[in-house]
């Protein structure tokens, strides 16, 4: 049973949860298995957590500079007289002279298919699943003993049910394999315990996701329930409930040993022919360029000499980056403490059948201390434990405390207090960031899977560092912040509109501070800000980063950003739902402006361009120059990729930011901008590994974006371009040079929304004054500034797909209603024609619908979808449609008969959308209900 709550925070966002202290404390044994495996050791009367607290308010604060290094075994500060914990004899033993003198546990191998970097539970999981997969000659190397680093004293929880959908499925992976599959290959028992999961809520919105985590988990088969006070008393007799809203029980969650699941898990990869070498630090990573450029893997080198190998996987927790820069990649990790208290048995706790209550149940209060300054973590720190930090730490006690009284006289046996843990792949080199223990499983296997099949087989970009543009990894403020922040929020409540603090202000586009003044409310994505929405209340700027009080910084005062982003902390429709909806149907009646500048916008030219763009493009994007088409991206498997608009271009002997200089093809890409790096490095593995001679040139910074939609655009922006905009002169999907207020731009005549409208690319110095002309020549028509909220809202009702939301990595464009935008009536190939192919052949096994709720319920994705009285799947996308006046939702649904889905089967059905566990009846539709003859787009109003 453990204990868990969140240091700092502002109005709802301020939750408790494993933090950026990441504490936890709990009862003993966490480990039982563990506990069990090593020999009985004296116990010694511990202080009592009451004294604790008191010894903590009279001791003097402590220099916050001081502790941050490793700390003996035994010793320490506050209560504590001995750092016992489940590995005391590991610990022991680890006195003994360094594993540098001693030297690797076996021969060193000259070469190695893969290279695995760290012995901690996700290099073990990842070697583990390339054996399973076939893989020979896979290497684990470790630099001291498996779970030397961070794994060892992780607490080793295992939960089943998050805020997301793709954690659900990496969570049942690794509860799969931790208390199923690894048994039943190798006879050893990891040391799994399924004593289920209670999570409490001490706020009504913490019980409204609750209930949201429930309905998702009947998509996916995971048992849970939502229980009153008096049930949770009745399950757990010593929990204080007078002040609880409710908890959510899951029965199935469970805990790990750490130490039993990695043994064996390398005792399984071994059987199937993988190696794994303690004592053997590496030392560096040789890279070498090919004949095109490309930066490649080489070999490993450590002090007792090199392995050749073409692909390096960095498991190496918080020591990735020193292991990136190896390779010269910059992995955005900061190290966090870990800390908790082992107590004394309490009576009346029944370990493996009592339910483990994570510490974000305690309860949703303000701490009002921040976390403790990263740890420097030595490159020599194995088995090692930092001193822990009583007067932070001592607050989150007084909340165990009050939540289970009991723990006032219970004894301390030990502390833990460890640096926090990470992890990556390092390949051509490429490296993102995937989590420890609970999710370890799930991402080895993925890993696992992108190694030997060049692509994960679930939707893993919200875990690749590759997302994330250079300006963001080469800058210590924003990786510091953001790590502070995603930290301390990692288990606060996830509303749907949140947006981060930190990091902020790293990208601007040039219309920023007009649109600032003009009350814009901006998000993040990805460095860039970008328009959310406009507030009649005035200017909300966002402000430098305050690390929520926290390292003696002062928290701002009276900031209206913050006010407003407090507003979103809810699970109805906000405050300002009706701000929105008069920017939605200003441009259903009339027009709106939005500014689109983060975009991601490349040009590819060269004389492969056409075959390259034959290749990757799934639409036949070989038409003539001037044309512009909508196509996606697809991977090996027929997986979506990208969505993005191709312009085909003339050849141009003079190089400007609206039209390179090249021979031979040319198409200008826009692509959306928080995908943007991710579209980036798909197009340039694909040019590299099929090795065509063109050229990809990055020009998102060097122009902005307007786009203005509406049936008064074209009389908006006959005022203000030098061209004939009319129909039969412009017609829909066609682009042109033009100039606008005498600036010289790029039309598109394009929507995202369902409206006759054009996008105007402009070279950057010329943003500020064209945006000006068109509001001046829209002040008559009625034309408003809207943002992405309102792009949500209007390309939902309209039924646009959105990547990441609709369309993932793992979702065919078949599956998802666009084989409009696949060329397979020709004999072009194209990269994922052949599953396509096999797709058609076979019949789709599930299939993207449109729904719509009669009841004016808010939607936010994540709900289960019934049919017939029988989950069939979940909600991926939600919004209301303020043309239509209903909620719109879109989620893929599957038969529960294992046979293809037919539309007979989606038309026949009777369906409910389950919100918080409330089933509302719903409508499928086989295309949107928002004019589905596409007249509107067409100027015909």
């Amino acid at each position: 049973m453990g204990w868990t709550r969140a240091v700092g925070g502002r109005g709802q966002r301020t939750a408790w949860g494993h933090c950026a202290l990441g504490s936890y404390l709990t009862e003993h044994p966490l480990w039982p298995s563990a506990a069990d495996s090593f020999p009985s050791r004296s116990r010694v009367p511990m202080a009592s957590l009451s004294r604790a607290l008191r010894l903590a308010a009279t001791c003097p604060h402590r220099n916050p500079a001081q502790g941050l290094g490793p700390r003996p075994r035994t010793g320490g500060t506050g209560p504590t007289t001995e750092k016992s914990v489940p590995y005391q004899r590991t610990l022991k033993e680890a006195q003994q002279p360094s594993v540098e003198a001693q030297g690797p546990s076996q021969p060193l191998p000259r070469a190695a298919s893969v290279v695995v970097i760290g012995g901690g539970s996700l290099g073990c999981q990842t070697l583990y699943h390339l054996a399973k997969l076939g893989v020979s000659g896979a290497l684990l190397l470790e630099r001291e003993r498996l779970t030397s680093g961070t794994t060892w004293h992780t607490a080793g929880l295992l939960w089943q049910l998050r805020p997301s959908d793709v954690e659900v499925e990496l969570l049942a992976h690794t509860r799969r394999v931790v208390s199923r599959d690894l048994e039943e290959e190798t006879g050893l028992h990891t040391g799994w315990i399924q004593n289920g999961g209670l999570f409490i809520a001490s706020n009504r919105q913490r019980l409204d996701e609750y209930k949201r985590l429930m309905s998702l988990g009947k998509a996916y088969g995971v048992e849970s329930h939502v229980l009153s006070p008096a049930e949770t008393k009745a399950l757990y007799p010593l929990m204080n409930v007078d002040d609880l809203y409710g908890t959510l029980y899951v029965p199935h969650d469970g805990t790990m040993d750490p130490a039993g699941t990695c043994t064996t898990l390398s005792r399984a990869a071994t059987a199937r022919g993988a190696q794994v070498i303690e004592n053997c630090p590496v030392t560096g990573i040789r890279v070498r360029t090919d004949d095109f450029g490309v930066r490649r893997v080489a070999a490993v080198e450590t002090a007792h000499g090199s392995i050749q190998t073409p692909c390096v996987v960095n498991c190496a927790g918080v020591w990735a980056g020193a292991v990136g820069r190896m390779a010269g990649v910059k992995v955005p990790l900061v190290a966090m403490h870990h800390a908790y208290v082992v107590t004394e048995r309490i009576e009346g706790i029944q370990v493996r059948s009592q339910p483990q209550v994570p510490w974000r149940a305690v309860g949703d209060w303000l701490v009002g201390a921040g976390p403790r300054p990263p740890p420097q973590v030595s490159d020599k720190f194995a088995f090692g434990l930092f001193d822990l930090d009583w007067d932070v730490f001592g607050q989150h006690i007084e909340g165990a405390i009050h939540r289970v009284p009991v723990l006032e006289k219970t004894g301390i046996k030990s502390t833990v207090c460890g640096p926090g843990e990470g992890g990556g792949v390092v390949r051509r080199p490429v490296a993102p960031l995937l989590p420890g223990m609970m999710l370890g499983g799930g991402c080895g296997q993925e890993l696992a899977h992108w190694i030997v099949h060049g692509r994960p087989e679930k939707d893993m970009h919200g875990y690749d560092i590759r997302r994330f543009h250079h300006s963001l990894t080469d800058h210590s403020r924003w990786i510091r912040e953001r790590s502070h922040e995603s930290y301390a929020k990692n288990y606060s409540i996830v509303f749907p509109h949140d947006e981060p603090l930190a990091g902020r202000n790293m990208r601007r586009d040039p219309l920023h501070e007009e649109l600032l003044a003009r009350g814009c409310v901006f998000q993040e994505r990805h460095g860039w800000e970008r328009p959310g929405w406009f507030s009649p209340q005035g200017p909300a700027p966002v402000l430098p980063y305050d690390y929520y009080g926290a390292y003696g910084k002062r928290a701002h005062q009276d900031y209206a950003y913050s006010r407003l982003l407090a507003d979103e902390y809810t699970f109805d429709f906000p405050p300002h739902h009706d701000v929105i909806k008069k920017e939605c149907l200003a441009c259903r009646g009339a027009a709106a402006v939005f500014d689109m500048s983060y975009f991601g916008k490349f040009y590819l030219v060269g004389p492969d361009a056409r075959k390259a763009a034959d290749w990757l493009f799934s639409a036949d994007v070989s038409r003539p120059p001037g044309s512009t088409v909508y196509t996606c991206m697809l991977n090996h498997r027929g997986g979506t990729e990208s969505d993005l608009t191709v312009s085909r271009l003339a050849p141009s002997p003079q190089a400007s930011p609206l039209t390179p200089a090249f021979e031979g093809d040319g198409y200008y890409l826009a692509v959306g901008g928080a995908v943007a790096q991710h579209n980036w490095c798909h197009l340039t593995t694909v040019l590299q590994d099929r090795q065509f001679r063109c050229q990809l040139v990055d020009r998102s910074e060097d122009l902005g974006l307007i786009s203005i939609q509406g049936p008064a655009s074209r009389a908006i922006l006959q005022e203000v371009l030098d061209a004939d905009l009319s129909n039969e002169a412009f017609p829909f999907s066609t682009h042109k040079l033009v100039r606008a207020a005498g600036h010289l731009v790029r039309a598109i005549r394009l929507s995202f929304v369902g409206e006759l409208g054009w996008e105007l690319h402009i070279p950057r110095p010329s943003c500020l004054p064209v945006y000006r002309a068109v509001m001046t020549a829209g002040a008559k028509h009625g034309l408003v500034n809207a943002g992405y909220r309102a792009v949500d809202s209007l390309s939902t009702e309209k039924g646009y797909r959105h990547w990441h939301a609709d369309l993932r990595p793992d979702d065919s464009p078949l599956e998802a209603g666009l084989a409009f935008t696949c060329k397979l009536k020709s004999a072009v190939p194209f990269l994922g024609r052949e599953a396509l192919e096999k797709q058609q052949a076979e019949g789709l096994h599930r299939r993207l619908v449109c729904f719509t709720v009669d009841e004016k319920v808010p939607l936010f994705g994540l709900e289960a979808i019934w049919r017939s009285g029988q989950v069939v799947g979940h909600v991926r996308r939600a919004d209301f449609g303020f043309a239509v006046d209903k909620t719109l939702a879109y989620g893929y649904i599957r038969d529960p008969s294992g046979r293809p889905v037919s539309w007979d089967f989606v038309k026949s059905g009777d369906y409910a959308l389950e919100r918080m566990g409330v089933a509302y009846p719903a409508q499928a539709h086989l295309k949107s209900p928002f004019d589905p003859g596409n007249r509107r787009v067409k100027g015909i109003y």
